[in-house]
Parts: C-alpha cells; sequence; structure tokens
C-alpha cells in the first residue's frame, strides 16, 4: 500500500471519545507524526486517538496497534479505542475474545454486543519510575504538585499511575467547578512528567462511584478516556475512597471498573459505530516519508 492509494476508515466512538481505526495489516507501511496529524485535521477524519491495526508481532493476537494521539504523539493505551477495534474485529471473525498488542503491553478484550465490550487494561503501575516521574516518591497516592497560590492552592496533591499511560488524578468535590481547558495544559506538561501525563479531576460520589473530567494527554478535553476512568478507579480503591468495583461517570458516559484480586483492571462499556470514509490521498502527499 503506498501514499497514492485512499486508505479506508472506520470512524467510531467509545462514549463520545472520538475514534479513527485504520486497518494496515498485510502492509508494512507505518503512519509518521506528520500523517496522524493530518489525518486528525480533517473533519470527517478527525479523532482523538487513531487506532492503526498492524500485523502481530506476537503469536496468539489479531493485531499490533499504533495508537496516536491528535498532536500526532504515540499512547500506550487507549481503553475506549480498544473497545472499539475490539467490536470490528469481533464482527470480522465471529470470535468474542481479540487480544491486542500495544506498546503498553497486551490487552485481552471481550465482545458480548457492541452496548457491553469488556477490556482487560492490565496491571496498574504505582512506582514513581515507573509512571514516569522527574523525581522519586516513595508514596505515589498523593505527590507534590499544586496549581494555585502555596497558601491557597487551587488544585494540589494528586495521586498519581501508569495505567498504559501516565495519569495524575485530583480529587476534588465538584468536577465542574473547574476550568480544566486552562488548567490542563500547564499540568499535562509540568516537569514532573516527563513523558506528559493525562490530568483528572475525579469526585467520589459513593463508595462504588465516581465522576470524572479528563484533559487528555496529546489530545486535549474529551468527553471520556478510558485510561483515566481505569486511573481514577485504582487511585480511589488504594486510597479508600471506594471499593474495587465502580462506576465512572464521564461526560460522554459511564464505564464500569473493576479491579481485580488478580491485579488487573477491567473495563465494560459501550462502543458507536459512526461510518466508513477514505483518507484523501492528498493528506500524505506533502507528508515525511
Amino acid at each position: 500500500m503506498t501514499s497514492a492509494h485512499a486508505i479506508p476508515f472506520k470512524k467510531m466512538n467509545g462514549l463520545g471519545n472520538e475514534i479513527v481505526m485504520v486497518d494496515l495489516r498485510g502492509s508494512t507501511r507505518v503512519f509518521t507524526a506528520d500523517e496522524a496529524r493530518a489525518i486528525a485535521a480533517q473533519p470527517r477524519s478527525h479523532f482523538d486517538q487513531l487506532m492503526v491495526l498492524h500485523d502481530p508481532q506476537t503469536p496468539g493476537t489479531d493485531a499490533y496497534v499504533r495508537i496516536y494521539n491528535t498532536d500526532g504523539s504515540p499512547a500506550g493505551a487507549c481503553g475506549n479505542g480498544t473497545r472499539c477495534i475490539a467490536w470490528v474485529v469481533a464482527q470480522q471473525t465471529g470470535r468474542r475474545k481479540i487480544r491486542f498488542e500495544t506498546s503498553g503491553g497486551l490487552l485481552e478484550a471481550h465482545v458480548e454486543s457492541i452496548d457491553s465490550i469488556t477490556v482487560d487494561m492490565g496491571k496498574p503501575r504505582f512506582r514513581w519510575d515507573e509512571i514516569p516521574l522527574a523525581e522519586p516518591f516513595h508514596d505515589t497516592t498523593k505527590i507534590e504538585l499544586q496549581i494555585g497560590p502555596i497558601d491557597r492552592p487551587i488544585l494540589h496533591s494528586p495521586s498519581v499511575v501508569n495505567v498504559g499511560n501516565p495519569h495524575a488524578i485530583f480529587w476534588v468535590e465538584d468536577v465542574d467547578a473547574y476550568d480544566l481547558v486552562r488548567f490542563g495544559p500547564l499540568l499535562e506538561c509540568h516537569p514532573i512528567f516527563p513523558e506528559r501525563a493525562n490530568i483528572s479531576l475525579a469526585q467520589v460520589t459513593s463508595p462504588s462511584s465516581l465522576k470524572v473530567r479528563t484533559w487528555e494527554r496529546g489530545a486535549g478535553l474529551t468527553r471520556a478516556c478510558g485510561s483515566a476512568a481505569c486511573a481514577s478507579a485504582v487511585c480511589a480503591a488504594r486510597t479508600g475512597r471506594t471499593g474495587r468495583n465502580v462506576t465512572v461517570t464521564l461526560p460522554g458516559g459511564v464505564l464500569h471498573i473493576q479491579w481485580t484480586g488478580e491485579d488487573r483492571i477491567l473495563m465494560r462499556g459501550p462502543v458507536e459505530f459512526e461510518y466508513d470514509g477514505m483518507l484523501d490521498p492528498a493528506l500524505f502527499t506533502n507528508a515525511p516519508a
């Protein structure tokens, strides 16, 4: 497949999290960051995450998946995107169990229906150098980071974790009371996060429920971030705010998160198929090879 040919894509969403899927299995092509940005710049193929399927690298997996954010940067995991591509591959194969590999590791999905897809998002990583942070913190349930005046910070003391991507969770009483568009970019790029971070505001609404808003690394304010829902859930359980089984309400809808006794994070939710399209070959004409 060359840049001279139009490339098919599928536009989907997971709770409003905009996903574009491109299947490049059987091809050696790999999109550059410039090409990903060019795809995102088109209204019809705009995405929060671009999920690109490549030939499997590990036996027993259906595809190796490269994940791009809107700005062309890579992501190690995307829960909503994984549900989307799992549903497509399940339709293609007739199988309910689908396995993918990303730079963040192996992801297994179980497809019951378009309204109920469960993804095993793997094990959370809490060590400071696994998140990663720029300096050692013995306790990652609450790190020294704040925004605003020292004596009256607007946001402070987030929990941090890596769930395929770095996440910082700020605990607040009302997630809608903060201007996340203003604070998100500053915190995403704070020097404490050498690989940047997803920034979430999390509100505990009961021992088994959370409300979350997220500024997504490389994508901005999003209606839903699956890995942020997982990160918020495990950090809430780890700090005693909730149990290990929670519903997470995002601006786009609800995800069900379970942190199992085997230290796995299971995320269940729906996806929506929007339309099939073709990427204009002109998108790639001026992008570096």
